[in-house]
Parts: C-alpha cells; sequence; structure tokens
C-alpha cells in the first residue's frame, strides 16, 4: 500500500492525466494513461512542430544504449565515444572528434579554444545562433567582441564576401579595435542553405586574411541533403565544426565538434574546466552513431512534407504567408491577412489532431510562429494540419480580419514563450 506521503505527491500527476482524458474524450481510454504525466503527454501529441529536438527516442535506441559500451569518457576509455567521434571526424574531413552534451558546448568550446589570446572579435549573421542564443557565451568565455553581420548582397537569405568585407576589423595597429580573428557561419539558418559556392568563397577570404573559420553545423545534416552534396563537400571547407545530433538526425541528446587535433585536444580541457566531462556516456555515443546511419537518409522525404505543408497552409489559409522559403524542414508561417488567430489555432491543431505548434501562451496579437518538421512527423500529421487550416480560414471569411501584423522577434517567429530556446 502507497504511503499517504506518496500518495499526496502522486495526486497531482493524476489530476493531470485526468485533465488529458476529459479534454480528448473517447479518443483514448483511461488505461492508456499512467500516473506520470510525461507518460500521458506522449499518448496525447502525435506530432510536435515546435522543434526537430523534441523528437522521443524508440523502444530500439534504448536498447542500443543497454548494450552499449560502458567506460568513462573524461578517461576517454569508452569505445562508443570513441567510435563515434572517429566517425564523424572522417565524414567531415577532419582530423578529430569531440561528443558534447549540446550544440551551445561544442560552439563555444570551438571559439574559447580559437580564441586564445584577447582581443579579438568574431563576424557573425545577425541572426544567428551564436550571438543571439547562447547566454553571451562569447563574451563571458572567449573575452570576444561580436560585430553582427546583416546579410544584404542577397537580399537577407545568407551572408557573403561583400557583406563581411563591410564588418572586418583588420589588425593594423589600432589600439582602439578588436581585429577579426574568427568568421562564425551557420547552415543551416532559419531552414535556408548557404550554397556550396559561397561558402568556398568565404574560405578563400578568410585564408587570405588569416582568420579561422567555424561552422554552427546544428543543421548542417538537412544542407547536405538540399544541395544533394557530400557532408564533407560543406564541412572540410572550415577549422572548426559543431554538428548538433539532437537536431535533424534525432538523436536524444549531444552534439560533436571536429577540427585539428591541437583544437580538439583544448576543447576537451575546456570542456572540463566548463563541468562538461560526462562519464558512461557510451550509450548516448552509440544511440548517435545509429541515427547517422538510419536518420539521416530520411531527411529527403522530411524535406518533402515541409514543402507539402508550406504550399498547403499557403494555398489553404487564404492571407496566409510563408515569409521565408522553405527550402529544408522549417515553415515560417504568418497568419496576418487570413483572419486565422493563432492561438485558436494552437488550441485546435492540439485537441482535434494531437499537434503541437508550442502557442499556449502566444499573445493576442502574434501572427507569426516557426513550424519544424522531423523524422517522426508524418503524412498523416502534415494533413491534419492543413485541414484544421483549412476549416478554420472557411469560417475566419465570415467575419472582418482584425489579426494585425506584428514584428518579427524569436519568440514570435518561433511561436514560444520567451523563457524557452
Amino acid at each position: 500500500m502507497l504511503s499517504s506521503r506518496f500518495k499526496s505527491a502522486a495526486s497531482p500527476w493524476r489530476a493531470m492525466a485526468a485533465e488529458m482524458i476529459r479534454r480528448l474524450g473517447s479518443r483514448v481510454s483511461v488505461s492508456a494513461f499512467s500516473t506520470s504525466y510525461s507518460r500521458a503527454t506522449s499518448y496525447s501529441i502525435i506530432a510536435d512542430f515546435r522543434s526537430d529536438t523534441l523528437t522521443q527516442p524508440t523502444d530500439e535506441m534504448f536498447t542500443i544504449m543497454r548494450n552499449a559500451s560502458r567506460g568513462d569518457d573524461v578517461y576517454e576509455e569508452d569505445d562508443a565515444v570513441r567510435a563515434l567521434e572517429a566517425h564523424v571526424a572522417t565524414l567531415t574531413g577532419h582530423e578529430a572528434g569531440l561528443f558534447c552534451a549540446s550544440g551551445t558546448m561544442t560552439n563555444q568550446l570551438a571559439f574559447r579554444a580559437s580564441l586564445l589570446t584577447p582581443p579579438a572579435s568574431i563576424l557573425c549573421d545577425s541572426r544567428s545562433h551564436v550571438y543571439r542564443y547562447e547566454a553571451g557565451g562569447l563574451a563571458s568565455h572567449s573575452n570576444a567582441t561580436v560585430y553582427p553581420v546583416q546579410a544584404i548582397t542577397n537580399r537577407g537569405h545568407h551572408l557573403t564576401v561583400q557583406d563581411l568585407e563591410r564588418e572586418f576589423v583588420t589588425d593594423d595597429g589600432d589600439v582602439h579595435m578588436a581585429p577579426t580573428r574568427l568568421i562564425s557561419l551557420e547552415n543551416t539558418l532559419n531552414g535556408t542553405v548557404m550554397p556550396l559556392q559561397d561558402v568556398q568563397a568565404i574560405r578563400q577570404f578568410s585564408q587570405e586574411r588569416n582568420v579561422r573559420l567555424h561552422l554552427d553545423g546544428a543543421r548542417i545534416w538537412n544542407a547536405t541533403v538540399a544541395q544533394g552534396c557530400d557532408l564533407k563537400d560543406f564541412t572540410s571547407q572550415f577549422d572548426s565544426v559543431s554538428l548538433c545530433v539532437s537536431k535533424g538526425i534525432g538523436a536524444p541528446i549531444g552534439s560533436v565538434l571536429v577540427g585539428d587535433k591541437d583544437l580538439i585536444k583544448k576543447s576537451r580541457h575546456f570542456r572540463k574546466m566548463f563541468g562538461g566531462g560526462w562519464r558512461q556516456a557510451g550509450g548516448l555515443a552509440a544511440v548517435v552513431h545509429w541515427c547517422i546511419d538510419h536518420v539521416w537518409p530520411t531527411m529527403k522525404k522530411t524535406h518533402a512534407l515541409t514543402k507539402q505543408l508550406a504550399e498547403g497552409l499557403e494555398r489553404e489559409a487564404r492571407g496566409a504567408k510563408i515569409y521565408i522559403p522553405a527550402e529544408t524542414n522549417m515553415v515560417f508561417l504568418d497568419l496576418a491577412g487570413s483572419g486565422i488567430r493563432l492561438g485558436e489555432l494552437s488550441s485546435r491543431l492540439e485537441l482535434e489532431k494531437g499537434i503541437k505548434i508550442g502557442n499556449r501562451y502566444t499573445l493576442e496579437n502574434q501572427t507569426q510562429v516557426r513550424l519544424v518538421l522531423h523524422w517522426q512527423i508524418t503524412k498523416q500529421a502534415v494533413d491534419g494540419f492543413i485541414e484544421v487550416v483549412k476549416d478554420m480560414a472557411l469560417k475566419a471569411a465570415s467575419r472582418p480580419n482584425d489579426v494585425p501584423h506584428t514584428a518579427t522577434s524569436k519568440s514570435a517567429v518561433y511561436g514560444i514563450p520567451k523563457r524557452f530556446s
């Protein structure tokens, strides 16, 4: 028999599960829910479009983890971790790799290991993750300043050499300035691909000026599939590359940093200093290896579904716009002009189709949302999404359109509260 203390602690979870059962009605049985809220949620949400980090580990992944090596990674004694690092280094055309907990960590380690002597500045796209969404890590960890660059030459699609030339700070002895020591690119950026020829031109530019070139390749997996080229074609152009594995290829956690042996040795030391040394990480590494082999090849299908969703929403929402090209696995939707309210759309999708777009806390006048597809998004989910939008658009056509356009911010574009990244 459960103790009264345990019953008291468990009751909130039971209440949450009961509420979900009430909302979902006869679509699921009471027996489908446990007293665990997370377990209950997994039955109610069949498709999560908030991010490709929100894939769920499969039973096969847990089997792989159970059978993986169990050595200590800080001592560099785990076989699965060593194998993964060597494999990704080979795939990318680099000497060595380092398996870490997150893409933010691998980006920041690359900067810290590259920018050893201040003063230094880096150039990056003004929209880039390393500049906006890594908690000021560059200033804190690397004592570096950032000169954000506007992508003007290609009308905002991606940076070019011409854009970088405008902001480049030469090391000419001027004591007032922090010379450019590193250029950081992001591919994909908002789901759009920086073409290989522009990457190669920027590589030549960086070499001529003797500065390092880093790639935040959180979704470089998607970029290579969209371009129809080998991963190494892109990644070999850089001195360091961060490859997130929880995005795109759907592993439960992690990111791999690649570069030359000296950079990885320094990064391993800094990882320990930052508190990022993990111990028995072999199970996670083994799953990443499996995802590279089995999930990465499914991206072409995911990109096709993304295009289908973008076209369907623009067609059926009657006035809605896709305001960033859907080139890989992201759809940026603006409902202004359609008469559809984003909060209402979010609620209906979740209640009727089990689809989550993360707008529970949306502002009344918010109209923009980022939708991200991944390997666990099905055609059924995409069709269901379009079906709900079509129905709402028909009803909205009978009332005045009073949904104003709002300025784009991360919380608006991503459709999530500001406290999340």
